[in-house]
């Protein structure tokens, strides 16, 4: 084992700042509720430029909000990428719905429309695609795949506050109808589990808002009863409490404020091992083929290309939030596993993680009648994809440590910066 520092894939970035806005709730007179919530809630919508911004519990209960908002029930199908954690699959049966899987590139893991168009039917109600490791999907493409079929929009952004598409921030409700971001500590900001809906819609923020507090409707002026007492209330369809408490909305507030830095820093690690990989054997980074190129500049910032000859638009090029840094890893090429690459690169001190399996290879969907068979992209990804450490407070000289770690767990030369 290493006597270096233990790297896991990703952690939180907590300081001083945020330990006092903690304190500060806690000393004050509501723990729960109260006006941190919606300052919370506005700060994080003026930041990515949606109208409306819903606080839940989690981004599950985000995405099973959503769902519910979006009328999703008995009868109805949802397309969802085979390559995505469970919950963005799970929110559709959480309504009683049937998720259709959807193949993805296999090159960048982003949900492939051309296979999502085959799919719809009658019974299709929504397309639910994933910003997978903070790469955003073409989003002008797919909203025009939505509007021709008359399907919901709902973005799975759990890996992309912070992220651009065309210019504008991911989430800004110019193509989803909804945006679901998380908060779990490994997320781009953190309230130690916390999620969020955007929306544009009036009508989508007021129903999210009732759900998430058990159905039920306070204002007096939408009371069925006239003439009711204060201490009134009416629970007007079945909610759940999914709230989020004002000592993370707290935490939440402070960290949105390094939200940028964060990014920033993000952008110039992947910048650093794209660099590091360029020319290496066998490791390929993911990247979406919309995404600008970064580079390093002499003060070591990410600099972001705004001319990409390859990218697949003449608009302004996507740029990922990085929530992780993903490779590709062709394991049967360098006469090993991935599971013997991960043990020997945690035995060096350096956590790395699969994102992830395929949802249609889990069982729970397997006995629903989900077949791998149907998802060659989606198969060819999952078998060479290896997430590798990717948070704020990560150092150059830790980024080269992985670099050169995982270049030997695999046999091949490989030089931190591409030097």
């Amino acid at each position: 084992m290493s006597d270096l520092p233990f790297l896991p894939y990703g952690r939180q970035t907590i300081d001083d700042t945020d330990i006092a806005a903690v304190v500060e709730v806690l000393r004050s007179d509501f723990l729960t509720t109260g006006p941190m919530v919606p300052k919370f809630e506005a700060a994080l919508a003026k930041r990515v430029g949606a109208r409306h911004a819903v606080v839940v519990a989690n981004g599950t209960a985000a995405l099973h909000a959503a769902a519910f908002a979006a009328d999703i029930g008995p009868g109805d199908e949802v397309l969802v990428p085979a390559i995505t954690f469970v919950a963005s699959a799970n929110c559709v049966r959480y309504q009683g719905g049937e998720p259709v899987f959807v193949d993805v590139d296999p090159a960048s893991g982003l949900m492939d429309l051309d296979h999502a168009a085959t799919l719809i039917t009658a019974k299709t109600k929504a397309l639910i695609p994933v910003h997978l490791n903070g790469a955003p999907v073409d989003l002008a493409a797919t909203r025009a795949l939505a509007d021709a079929h008359g399907l919901i929009l709902i973005e799975d952004a759990a890996h992309a506050l912070g992220a651009t598409y065309d210019g504008t921030p991911v989430g800004d409700g110019r193509f989803g109808d909804m945006a679901i971001l998380s908060f779990h500590p490994v997320k781009h900001i953190t309230t130690g589990e916390g999620g969020a809906i955007l929306t544009n819609s009036d009508a989508l923020a007021e129903r999210l808002r009732r759900f998430r507090d058990h159905g039920i409707e306070r204002r007096p002026e939408h009371f069925l009863e006239a003439d009711a007492g204060p201490w009134h209330y009416e629970q007007v369809e079945l909610g759940h409490n999914l709230r989020l408490s004002a000592i993370q909305c707290g935490l939440g507030l402070t960290q949105l404020d390094r939200l940028d830095g964060f990014v920033r820093r993000r952008q110039a690690i992947a910048a650093r091992y794209d660099a590091a990989f360029a020319g290496v054997a066998g490791i390929t980074p993911v990247r979406s083929p919309r995404m600008a190129p970064t580079t390093i500049a002499a003060s070591g910032a990410a600099v972001v290309s705004r001319a990409d000859p390859t990218a697949s638009t003449d608009g302004p090029a996507d740029t990922s939030a990085y929530h992780l840094y993903a490779v590709l890893i062709d394991y049967a090429a360098h006469g090993t596993t991935r599971s013997a690459v991960m043990t020997t690169l945690r035995d060096a001190g350096i956590g790395t993680q699969v994102h992830y399996i395929p949802v249609p290879a889990q069982p729970y969907y397997q006995r629903r009648g989900a077949d791998m068979a149907h998802y060659p992209g989606a198969a060819r990804y999952f078998e060479r994809v290896l997430s590798l450490p990717l948070y704020p407070t990560l150092t150059d000289a830790d980024v080269d440590r992985v670099v050169q770690a995982t270049c030997a767990a695999l046999g091949v030369a490989g030089s931190p910066i591409g030097a």
